[in-house]
């Protein structure tokens, strides 16, 4: 039987245990010559964290290099682990970085970036959902195998990929930070789209945590004829543009619907935002209005 190739061993395959990193063969390369790994499950870097790793590496350097492998194009080299160092050494200005060469296949540096940044636990839970997936439709791993190269039980890796049948109004709430995992697992126990996003827009409009979640997922699921609100579902293009709006005006934008129509609220906080707000809407100015 083919044994699979450093999978699952993470940093371990790239830096062995019994070997310390000053032993290793660290090289100055120009930042120019390195380009982010493409399938890099983190997909987001908070701004403010950057600029505060920034600010560290201006004041010390860096002080763990970077591990890229060689792409045999341009840019020669390619990021294993360490992007986010990368990018922080670009905001501080740097023109080089310490990095470990590693000499990996394309598919050795994804197995190990997938795996390196999954051991990390910094990555978002739908990031980490795709992350598992990755690892199981591309590579041939079970759920049980994934779980170990982890460190997760299987049914943890098993709950977190069903993040990946929610709806798309739940996954843009859960990757916006509006609900937790855990609220959104709750609602994924509910039996269809429009009950799931019923309770998600209770969820918001009341604040509920992950325990009062649960509980209303318990009532709802074992009391099936129990009335609940008659919130019609509302179509994704609407979401859309409601979301489109508050952008736009730059406050919340609320978009109610019920049986016999809907309200589209706008807050605003003073008078000199509600002003504001009816230049924009309206395009006119006070004279206008008043004239």
């Amino acid at each position: 039987m083919a044994r699979r190739s450093g999978l699952g061993r993470g940093l371990d395959a790239l830096i062995p245990r019994t070997t310390s990193i000053s032993t290793e063969v660290i090289q100055e390369i120009a930042i120019e010559e390195i380009t982010p790994n493409p399938r890099q499950p983190r997909q987001w870097f908070g701004e403010e964290d950057l600029q505060e790793l920034a600010e560290s590496i201006r004041q010390h350097g860096v002080v763990q290099p970077i591990i890229v492998a060689r792409t045999g194009s341009t840019p020669p080299y390619q990021i294993v682990a360490g992007e986010r160092r990368w990018r922080a050494a670009r905001l501080a200005g740097l023109t080089v970085i310490p990095a470990i060469i590693r000499e990996l296949s394309p598919r050795e540096a994804v197995e190990i970036a997938l795996v390196e940044n999954l051991q990390r636990a910094d990555l978002s839970p739908l990031e980490t959902a795709l992350a598992y997936r990755t690892l199981i439709e591309e590579f041939g791993l079970t759920q049980s195998e994934v779980a170990e190269r982890v460190g997760k039980s299987r049914s943890a890796v098993a709950n977190t990929l069903r993040l990946l049948d929610a709806p798309e109004p739940l996954q843009r709430a859960l990757a916006a930070g509006e609900i937790s995992e855990g609220h959104a697992r709750a609602l994924l126990s509910l039996p269809d789209v429009s009950t799931q996003l019923e309770a998600l827009r209770l969820i918001r409009d009341r604040g509920l945590t992950v325990r009062q979640t649960e509980d209303l997922v318990r009532r709802w699921s074992t009391r099936p004829r129990l009335r609940r609100p008659s919130t019609p579902h509302v179509p994704l293009e609407f979401e859309r543009a409601t979301e489109e709006l508050q952008r736009r005006l730059r406050t919340k934008v609320e978009l109610r619907t019920g049986a016999r129509g809907g309200r589209l609220i706008i807050h605003y906080s003073t008078l000199e935002e509600l002003q504001r707000l009816l230049d924009e809407l309206l395009g006119q100015s006070d004279d206008e209005l008043l004239g």
